[in-house]
Parts: structure tokens; sequence; C-alpha cells
């Protein structure tokens, strides 16, 4: 058993669990090794058995640990061994916690009520053919009406990681040089490895990806770019249409990558506070544009639409003709219902505007608190810290998991937590005094 005691700097509950945090993100303790119990920790501190019993329970919160009632406490394996990589470390822990901070997921009291919807859809299937146009057009037509640029094709597929996923079958090889925003989503860097790619890192300012950056990281001669448009995930920042004209700008004027196409994963879509932007309305040739109604409307709808060049928007729909075929079309008429009832689209806007408000709430209650952050949009912000860890660690012993900022980050420069603030109904004033103190831990 490896000796804890000698490693622990401050015998307060968050620094005994901070030194055990730091000895199994450094291997000194491995997956499966049993911790000392609890009196033999606090006697060799010379603290109560209280002290080490919280400094477990932060632990154990944040999924480090876990009891095993009379055989100890031990470190926790890796969860959940079917998720890719970085998906893990997304994935949160299975421990009950006062207040969930790390999921990146809608309000469940903030979406739509389907239960209408799904009355008004008829019970009996209505597809007759495999051949059917794998759109509705009633759908299609609400798409089109709503799609930030003229597109030439568009189709509808099994949420925003499945379009991505066949956008990139489509375009990257393996070897291929890929430019992602850092941070980014950590699930698309897991995309990337599967496909062979190399991924770019090219960094975000309040505005979205920089544009100096990216004209160096095309030379490169990347085939893809991949970014979020608005509530980028996890920074919340959103492109204005001026940084989104600039960007198309240096695409087109490249010698070394000016075909590359542009794949726009609008996730957050109805909820964003700003309006529609997309490097379509100035390369609608390059860009493959993704809009997603899992935060919006529903993560189990798992609808998302996609447009493009029709060439490629063909090619994707005939490959999934070899695979699903095509998304239910009795979820799309649940969605084309809850984008055209009245009481629906009320819902949503209002979830628009909580949101913001509660953006606005935290980003004020942490300016007192010292932590200034750019504004942020949709659910999500991004925090800088003094240590990922012992942040981590001190915000479970006060009952607030957040999302570690490391699998974000494709550089790993610099220590971050991800906030996703759209859970923060009330109580704003506690949760920063609890984020900021734990910022400079």
């Amino acid at each position: 058993m490896k000796a804890i005691a000698p490693a622990v700097e401050e015998t307060t509950p968050h620094g005994i669990a901070a030194a055990v945090a730091r000895l199994i993100t450094s291997g000194d303790l491995a997956p499966g090794d049993r911790l000392p119990t609890v009196r033999e920790l606090a006697g060799d501190l010379g603290v109560s058995p209280a002290t080490v019993s919280h400094a477990w329970q932060a632990l154990s919160g944040v999924g480090l640990i876990v009891s095993r009632g009379r055989s100890g406490s031990f470190v926790r394996e890796p969860p959940r061994k079917w998720l890719p990589p970085r998906y893990q470390g997304l994935a949160g822990q299975l421990e009950a916690t006062r207040l969930d901070l790390s999921t990146g997921t809608p309000d469940p009291e903030l979406l739509p009520a389907l239960g209408p919807a799904f009355s008004r859809v008829a019970t009996r299937a209505g597809t007759t053919s495999y051949l059917d146009e794998p759109v509705i057009p009633e759908l299609e037509a609400a798409l089109r009406s709503s799609w930030p640029y003229p597109v030439e094709a568009l189709t509808v597929v099994d949420g925003a990681m499945d379009a991505i996923s066949r956008a990139m079958e489509l375009v990257v090889r393996f070897g291929d040089r890929v430019v992602v925003e850092d941070p980014g989503f950590p699930p698309i860097f897991d995309l990337l490895e599967h496909f062979g790619a190399v991924r770019v890192p090219v960094g975000v300012d309040e505005y979205g990806m920089r544009p100096d950056l990216l004209e160096q990281a095309l030379i490169l001669r990347p085939t893809a770019i991949v970014l979020q448009p608005r509530a980028q995930n996890p920074t919340g920042r959103s492109l204005t249409p001026e940084r989104a004209g600039e960007l198309a700008k240096v695409i087109r004027r490249s010698r070394h990558a000016n075909d590359a196409i542009v794949i726009e994963d609008d996730h957050s879509g109805s909820i964003s506070a700003v309006g529609d932007v997309s490097l379509g309305a100035f390369i609608p040739g390059q860009v493959l544009h993704i809009r997603s109604f899992s935060k919006s409307h529903g993560p189990d709808l798992r609808i998302a639409g996609i447009g493009g060049p029709t060439i490629l928007i063909d090619q994707l729909v005939a490959r999934r003709i070899l695979g699903p075929g095509w998304t239910s079309r009795m979820l799309q008429t649940v969605l084309f219902d809850l984008l055209t009832d009245a009481t629906s689209v009320s819902e949503v806007a209002d979830a628009r505007r909580i949101y913001r408000a509660r953006q606005r709430s935290l980003s004020a209650a942490l300016y007192a608190n010292g932590v200034i952050l750019p504004p942020a949009d949709g659910i999500n912000t991004w925090m800088p810290v003094a240590d990922e860890r012992s942040a981590i660690v001190q915000l479970a012993a006060a009952g607030i998991r957040v999302a570690a900022g490391t699998p974000f980050q494709a550089n790993g420069a610099g220590a971050f937590v991800r906030v996703t603030v759209g859970h923060v109904r009330d109580d704003f004033e506690s949760v920063a005094a609890n984020l900021s103190a734990a910022a400079r831990a």
C-alpha cells in the first residue's frame, strides 16, 4: 500500500483529498489500489477520523475512489470502459451530489413537453417503403426556412455526433490533418483518432476560432475544419457574423487549403441567445452545417439536420441506406410538431431566455468574487483555475460537481474546468463563492 501521509501538505479535508488526488493523477496510486482506513490515516496524520472521512467523501464524490464496505476504500477503476477515452471524462459519476454542473446537458425542466406532440402523431408507422425520401417534406421545409443560409441539400441523422461522424466519413482519410478548436469537444478528438486523422489545434477567443491562428494552420493543408459556431463547448463562445466572414476569407484566400471542407456543429441551436451564424453564408460550397435539437428539444429525440453541397449530402444518404436507412419518420413528425406548435415554440423561447439569465447571473456573482469571465452563450462556461484536480476536489467537498478541463484541451495549456451554468437555478451567490474559492485553491 502506498504511504499517503508523507504526501499530505495540509491536514484539512481538502488538503488530504487533494494529496490523494495528486497521487492518483501521477500514477503513484493505481486503479484498484486499496487505501488506508480512515482511522489508520487519521492516526498517521494526527487528525480526527471525521477529517479523513470528509476527505474520502470528497474523493468519492468526484469518482476517484470507491468504498466497498468492510473491504475498505479503493482507487476507482476507469468508468464505463465501453466509452471512448475522452468520453469517459464526460460521463460523470453515479454518486449523487447536491449540484451537478458537469453534465453539459440541458435542464430537463426547460425542455418542451413531448406528451402533446406524441398524442398528435399517428400511432401507426408512416413508412411503407424502404425507398421513401429520408426526410419528411414538412420537416425539410421547416429546416430550410430556418437554415442560416440557402443550402443545396439537407437530410436528417441521429444527433449531432452522428452527423459529425458521417461528415468525416465523407471528407477525412487516414493520415489527413483536421483543424479543431482548442479547447474543443472531447468526443470530436476521439472520433478523429478513430479515423486515424491528425488534429491541428487552433485557439479561440471571445468571438470563436481565431483567424490569424487558422491562417497558420492552413499551411499544413488540412482537409477539414471542425468548429462550433454558437455556444461553443466548453467555452460558451459564439461567432459573430464578422468573425465568420473573416474565417471564410482566410479559407478562401489560402494557397494550401482553399478547398477544405468546414464541418459546423450548431449543437445548441434554438437555445442560443445569439442569431444564426455560419461560414456557409460566405463559402456555401465548402460547408457541411449541422443543427441539433438535443439541447433545445430533448437529447433522446436523436435528431439533427445536416445540410451542404448536393454531392456530399447524396453520398451521406446513400451510405446511411446501407446502415440504419433513415431516421425514424415518426420522430421526425414529432420534431416537426415541436418546431411549429405555438406552445412548444414558446417553451423553447422561455428556455433560451432563462439560460441567458442564468449565464448573466452567475457571471455577475463570479465577478463580485473576483473571477472575470468572457460572456458565454448556451449552457456552459469555461473557468480558469490554479489547479484543476484541487478545484474539482474542493467543489466536490461542497457538493458541487464540475467537468475537468483536461479532456477538452488539444494542447493541454493551462488549468480549467467546464461549468454547466444551465443547471444553476438559484443561489447564484453561493455557487459563485464556491467556484471562486476553488479557482484559487
